[in-house]
């Protein structure tokens, strides 16, 4: 079969066209690009991972999308066999909301409650707790890094039943048999928190900009 030089172009521009856009890529069977690093070293798109067995460990393959270099959205895990062991959620590269995992027989193990954090609100409030009680006794404002902390209920299964359970609120432990707190709380009334002069700067750049506490929905 004759290829002419306009077909050979037409086949090879698409290729040309990724190597303008990363320095690194990968095609799978099905043609498509996976496992790309751009021309700023970061990770982006759609990466499949084989890890293998190490110190006794069992390996696996992940599969999912970076964005900027971080994991975001929803990854899988797999055992070498092809078994669903993990589904994890992502929030620029913090974990967030439910993450689930399963044994390799494919029954769930557990499930983990996370809060992640979106470093695009670069700064967020959080409480400050009493020793043992749980209560809040003071709030402090933080700068905002990609991380994410334990918050909400964890469930350990065993035979497809809750065997045990947890409550944490912003990687803080809930103890449902703490004293409830009499009176005003004095979380009600917060003390003043004190700006840097790196947040008071940022406040100046994007005070006509709507601001949001860095929050997000579980």
């Amino acid at each position: 079969m004759r290829i002419t030089f306009f077909s050979f172009f037409m086949m090879v521009t698409p290729f040309w066209g990724l190597q303008a856009q990363y320095k690194e890529f990968k095609l799978n069977a099905k043609g498509d690009t996976i496992n790309a690093i751009n021309q700023n070293d970061e990770k982006v798109g759609k990466w499949v991972t084989e890890m293998p067995d190490l110190r006794g460990e069992h390996g696996y393959v992940e599969e999912g999308v970076y964005k900027k270099g971080v994991k975001d959205g929803y990854w899988r895990k797999y055992s070498t066999m092809g078994d669903l062991i993990a589904v994890e959620h992502y929030i620029m590269g913090g974990k967030d909301g439910l993450q689930q995992y399963y044994t390799f027989l494919g029954e769930l193990e557990h499930e983990e409650n996370w809060r992640g954090y979106n470093p695009e609100d670069p700064y967020d409030t959080i409480p400050v707790y009493g020793t043992g009680s749980g209560e809040i006794i003071d709030f402090k404002i933080v700068k905002v890094e990609p991380y994410a902390v334990k918050h909400g209920e964890w469930r350990y299964y065993e035979a497809g039943r809750v065997i045990r359970s947890e409550q944490w609120n912003n990687n803080n432990p809930v103890n449902p048999n703490a004293p409830k707190p009499t009176g005003i709380p004095r979380y009600e009334r917060p003390k003043e928190a004190v700006k840097t002069p790196e947040m008071l700067e940022w406040e100046r750049k994007n005070k006509k900009r709507k601001i949001t506490d860095g929050r997000t929905s579980m």
